[in-house]
């Protein structure tokens, strides 16, 4: 089961973009790493991030609140504005373990995460515990696909 664009309206009210039914593959805070159907998180607010996120593949993004979107960002590309993009990503991870703890199918996709450890364990409890949820939803991959 893969992390929603819907999951992510019910999550953070202030957006642009279309409000459609994308399905992200990989949620990643990484602009140089492949993406594929990824949801970029920002945790710099360099411009020229985004567009090299949205190049390797990126179809939304988390963007803090207080830092302007790139011009080239496309109109119909989601973004979601937060204030801090760490809690932001605390709060992605545990919805979706809450998605997951709720699945019963044996087999299914779920959503890659994908990010850079040393950024995020430098900034405080909250990267702890992202970490952790990090562990849960790895773990709950790995014995799918094993069985």
């Amino acid at each position: 089961m893969y992390l929603a664009l819907k999951d992510l309206a019910s999550l953070f009210e202030n957006s642009r973009g279309i409000q459609d039914n994308l399905l992200f593959v990989t949620v990643c805070d990484q602009a140089h790493i492949a993406q594929p159907k990824g949801l970029f998180v920002s945790l710099s607010g360099k411009s020229g991030e985004l567009s090299e996120a949205i190049a390797n593949g990126a179809i939304a993004a988390i963007w803090e609140q207080g830092h302007e979107v790139p011009s080239y960002t496309p109109n119909h590309f989601p973004v979601f504005f937060v204030p801090d993009p760490i809690k932001a990503i605390g709060t992605i991870l545990n919805r979706y373990i809450e998605k997951l703890n709720g699945e019963t199918d044996e087999i299914m996709d779920i959503t890659n995460f994908k990010f850079s450890n040393k950024e995020l364990l430098n900034k405080n409890k909250e990267s702890y515990d992202i970490a952790v949820m990090l562990q849960k939803v790895t773990r709950k991959n790995t014995a799918e696909r094993r069985e």
